[in-house]
């Protein structure tokens, strides 16, 4: 697995794609990641002096901070994980330690490691599977059916089946073969995919699930043990010639993999190149004059040390963190950057701000990305065969009714759009069914129709939208 080595401005595009305005934060995450590349060039010494410059996004909620972060773990080809900082507590209190989120990203980079293998052995697993589907289909099929009257009759092949004689027995096995050779011509050609086989199937272990606190720090992994110890548990079921084809193939393909070189590879490409995005970090900021805080403020110590580089136990091995980037990110509403440890500031030197979507803004997300929420709802009536138009006086009308939603209630930003657009389109949506063939083309008078008394209504805005 290698780093992507997209330049900066080329990330940057690719993230104008999806995410509308915030170039401060794409162009600050696009130098972060480029630069992971640019320290995979140096020499092994002076990379183990590069620590990556980690990134805090600060701004409200909907502008596209999470977006960016997923649309990051799929441009960089880097182990990715996005973590809740609320769901983690002090060592000692009730919820996730704060190591999990490392161990997270080990079994991410395995994840995404093993699909990288199973593509590159996937040929060789075809043709193993190709031959175990013979071996299952040849025994079970009489050769008599597959060699025609005239075939047998022939003094070559008259050959009574208990003659042991050398030439017999070559014969036999020379039938055989063609029989075998005829079969795999009809299983390439598709022509036994409904034949029923039978197949031994290795049945899962039921998963051993234990809680408590600290016992995630735990590096035993008593699944793997388990396994290791009781009898493996298969069970004889008939699949057709395809089903059995995609288990067999997935059976090979394991064989062909190396479990404990694929985890160790996985922890040093996590330590090089993974990405920890912790979003939320704001509500880890103590309130106060509130004892229930105390362990927020346990949070940020135990998240101290990860950031800084520390050495993590996983049930694979050992992982360093020392290169890991972190991204965290919040809408700091009751809170300030100001107000993390100073220690963990410290951690995370480049300060982005988000602002707030305006309805200009609006007005390009429901149009520029390639994802738009009009983009999706035509192609989902398009499934019905209805036709959905939004001419621009629509699109308009929504930006305004989404934008001066938020400011007069709750501002959740972009996904405004969704309950907007939801709302909008739920008689067509329900109605959709029965109109294939239609066009309906949404203007400024269908959305007034639609959205203007419950935008003007404050109260009823605020219980709907």
């Amino acid at each position: 697995m290698t780093v992507t080595n997209l330049s900066p401005r080329e990330l940057v595009n690719e993230l104008d794609r999806y995410i509308v305005g915030q170039d401060n934060a794409k162009r600050a995450i696009a130098i972060a990641v480029r630069n992971r590349w640019r320290r995979s060039q140096l020499p092994p010494e002076l990379q183990a002096e590069v620590s990556p410059k980690n990134i805090l996004m600060a701004g409200p909620t909907g502008v596209g901070k999470t977006e960016i972060a997923r649309r990051l773990a799929k441009l960089t080809g880097a182990p990715f994980v996005k973590v809740e900082a609320t769901k983690y507590t002090e060592v000692g209190y009730f919820g996730r330690d704060v190591e999990s989120m490392v161990r997270d990203l080990v079994e991410n980079a395995i994840g995404m490691l093993r699909t990288q293998e199973q593509e590159r052995v996937k040929q060789d697993a075809a043709d193993r599977a190709e031959e175990r589907l013979l071996d299952l289909l040849v025994p079970s099929a009489q050769v008599d059916e597959w060699e025609t009257a005239k075939e047998r009759s022939e003094a070559h092949d008259s050959v009574a089946e208990n003659d042991d004689s050398p030439d017999a027995v070559d014969q036999r096995v020379q039938r055989r073969l063609r029989t075998r050779e005829k079969m795999r011509g009809m299983l390439r050609d598709g022509i036994l995919e409904n034949k029923t086989v039978e197949l031994a199937v290795e049945q899962k272990a039921v998963p051993v699930m234990m809680g408590g606190v600290g016992l995630e720090n735990m590096d035993v992994d008593l699944q793997g043990m388990l396994d290791r110890f009781m009898p493996k548990n298969s069970k004889r079921r008939s699949l057709t010639v395809e089903q059995a084809r995609r288990v067999l193939i997935e059976q090979e393909s394991n064989k062909l993999i190396d479990d404990d070189k694929l985890a160790a590879r996985a922890i040093e490409v996590a330590e090089s190149s993974g990405i920890i995005f912790v979003d939320e970090i704001d509500k880890v900021i103590a309130a106060s004059g509130k004892a229930a805080d105390v362990s927020r403020q346990g949070v940020q110590r135990d998240l101290l040390p990860i950031v800084e580089g520390t050495t993590v136990q996983t049930k694979h091995g050992y992982i360093k963190t020392d290169h890991i980037l972190f991204i965290a990110a919040g809408a700091f509403h009751s809170g300030k950057p100001s107000e993390l440890m100073p220690e963990l500031q410290g951690r995370f030197p480049i300060r982005v701000e988000l602002s707030e979507l305006s309805k200009a803004d609006f007005v390009r997300i429901l149009t520029e990305p390639t994802n738009s929420l009009t983009k999706q709802y035509e192609a989902l009536l398009a499934a019905e065969n209805v036709k959905l138009q939004f001419t621009e006086e629509a699109i308009e009308r929504l930006a305004d009714y989404g934008f001066r939603t938020n400011q007069t209630t709750q501002n959740i930003g972009a996904r405004r759009l969704y309950t907007i657009l939801e709302k909008l389109l739920e008689e067509l949506n329900f109605a959709a069914a029965d109109m294939a063939g239609a066009t309906v083309t949404v203007d400024a008078a269908y959305v007034d129709q639609r959205l203007a008394e419950v935008c003007q209504d404050e109260d009823l805005s605020q219980f709907i939208l």
